[in-house]
C-alpha cells in the first residue's frame, strides 16, 4: 500500500491552482468537472506520476457544523490551531523560504531546527498552513 493522493481544501479552486502552480511551482496533474466542482490535481515536477495533491472544494454544503460546510469548519479549526494542512519536502530551506517570500507568500514561521528537521510555516491563502521541511 502506498500514499497516491492527498488533498488540502480550498474556496477557488482555479486561484489556488495559479498558486499551486506559478507560486509553489507544482505542476496541474488532472482537471476535469465533477459536478459543480472539479478534479484537480497537481504534482511535484520531480515527481509527476508521485503523489497527487487534491485542490478540494471547501464550499460543499452536504454537511454542515453550526451551519457552515464540514470541510471549511474542519480547515478553519487547523488554521486557528496552527496545525499544517501538508508538509512539502525541500532540499535547501534557507533558499525556498527566501525565494517564497520575494514572491509574496506570507510565513507564519521563519526555518526553525526541529531536531533531525529544518521547517517554516507559511499561509497559502486558501486557508491552509502549509509547511515545509528539509531533512
Amino acid at each position: 500500500m502506498k500514499i497516491i493522493l492527498t488533498s488540502v481544501m480550498v474556496g477557488d479552486q482555479d486561484k489556488a491552482l495559479k498558486f499551486y502552480t506559478e507560486i509553489l511551482g507544482f505542476i496541474k496533474k488532472a482537471d476535469f468537472p465533477i459536478g459543480e466542482a472539479k478534479w484537480l490535481t497537481v504534482v511535484s515536477p520531480d515527481a509527476e506520476n508521485g503523489v497527487e495533491l487534491l485542490l478540494e472544494p471547501n464550499w460543499n454544503p452536504g454537511i454542515q457544523i453550526n451551519g457552515e460546510p464540514a470541510a471549511r469548519a474542519y480547515q478553519k479549526i487547523l488554521f486557528n490551531a496552527g496545525i499544517p494542512a501538508a508538509a512539502f519536502g525541500i532540499v535547501d530551506i534557507q533558499k525556498e523560504y527566501e525565494r517564497l517570500k520575494e514572491l509574496g507568500v506570507v510565513f507564519k514561521t521563519t526555518p526553525t531546527q526541529m531536531g533531525p528537521v529544518t521547517i517554516a510555516v507559511f499561509d497559502d491563502t486558501y486557508g491552509n498552513l502549509i509547511q515545509i521541511v528539509q531533512k
